[in-house]
């Protein structure tokens, strides 16, 4: 069974993290939703999450992707963490998928994992001028190798249902879908 860290940060997007959390256990996928500090975080629009876990506690355990919910301040708070900067560029050093939407692609960008690929972001957060070397796109979700971007909340579900496809297939994710009756 596929394992993927999704970190929580005070002020993320919630249609996004919710979204990419559900549809991935939909699939079948072991999801870890870590808070980067113990209890409830609070997402952008007032909704309070409850991590599985702290992120000191995840990061102690193997994953085959991480997904980074965007939102603001949230992907800001995502940004300034060492320990999650670090492991990101871990994983993607080491082939693994590593995933973000709306806002958060700029943190991977930051880290320098968008070098020289293509993502996208939402509108203004993937600026040529800030980041050259990554040939934004504007598509609603773009897949460049492990890479893996998209919009905004209105990309999350399509976003989410590609994270299942490249996880585990065509097939389950085709299934989970139909289950959405979309």
């Amino acid at each position: 069974m596929p394992r993927v860290l999704v970190p929580l940060a005070e002020g993320c997007e919630e249609l996004e993290a919710v979204t990419i959390i559900d549809i991935l256990r939909r699939a079948k996928v072991e999801v870890v939703a870590a808070g980067l500090n113990e209890g409830p975080v609070t997402a952008s629009r007032g909704t309070r999450l409850l991590p599985d876990m702290t992120l000191d506690a995840a990061l102690e355990q193997d994953y085959d992707m991480a997904v980074l919910p965007g939102g603001l301040p949230g992907a800001d708070h995502l940004g300034a963490d060492a320990r999650l900067t670090d492991f990101l560029k871990a994983m993607a050093d080491s082939g693994k998928f590593v995933g973000a939407v709306c806002a958060a692609p700029k943190v991977l960008a930051e880290q320098g994992i968008l070098k020289g690929k293509r993502a996208t972001a939402y509108p203004g957060f993937l600026d040529d001028d800030v980041y050259p070397g990554v040939e934004y796109t504007r598509a609603a979700v773009e897949v460049d190798g492990k890479i893996v971007t998209s919009r905004g909340p209105g990309t999350a579900m399509d976003f989410s249902l590609k994270l299942v496809e490249l996880l585990c297939g065509y097939e389950t994710c085709t299934q989970v879908e139909a289950a959405l009756v979309r």
